[in-house]
């Protein structure tokens, strides 16, 4: 599976960011693909349009796609995504795994008490039951892509199209 970029405009993002990657890290290919698969694990779904094929590899390029008023053509993938995902990348370098979290909400300690301190953590939501809110999120990448994701609440008005 490919990465979203390639590895030379890889290696130019990194230059002109003023990263480096460590000697250890893996090769830019890999790298990229990581990088890729966590955008489109953690924001895939939420990205708005629909993808081209439903058997395409990636989450884009997408049809329907509207940012600021604007249609992005059915071939393009944004250059915001692109450079997300080699954000996504120059993390996964820097931490190796830091891109996946294992764990469930069950493991988490709710009462604890050293000497007279004790602490008690509010109560689990069911999100945090199954572990959804050990997912990793990179802000940096979380705002490049804010412009390019649907905005749920909208949806749960009634205002879009698609139900909650």
């Amino acid at each position: 599976m490919a990465g979203y970029g390639d590895d030379p405009t890889f290696e130019t993002w990194l230059t002109d960011n003023g990263y480096t990657l460590p000697v250890s890290a893996p090769s830019p290919a890999v790298l990229r693909n990581r990088g890729s698969q966590y955008i489109d694990a953690v924001y895939g779904s939420r990205f708005v349009g629909s993808v081209v094929d439903p058997v395409q590899e990636r989450q884009w390029p997408r049809e329907g796609a509207i940012v600021s008023g604007k249609l992005i053509p059915s071939d393009v993938v944004p250059t915001a995504v692109i450079h997300a995902s080699f954000y996504a990348a120059y993390q996964e370098a820097m931490k190796p795994g830091s891109l996946s979290a294992i764990g469930s909400g069950a493991t988490r300690v709710k009462r604890k008490k050293v000497g007279q301190l004790e602490v008690e953590y509010q109560s689990a939501s069911s999100e945090s039951e199954t572990g959804a809110d050990l997912t990793p999120i990179i802000s940096v990448v979380d705002g490049m892509l804010a412009p390019f994701l649907r905005d749920d609440s909208l949806v749960c008005l009634g205002i879009l199209s698609v139900g909650c």
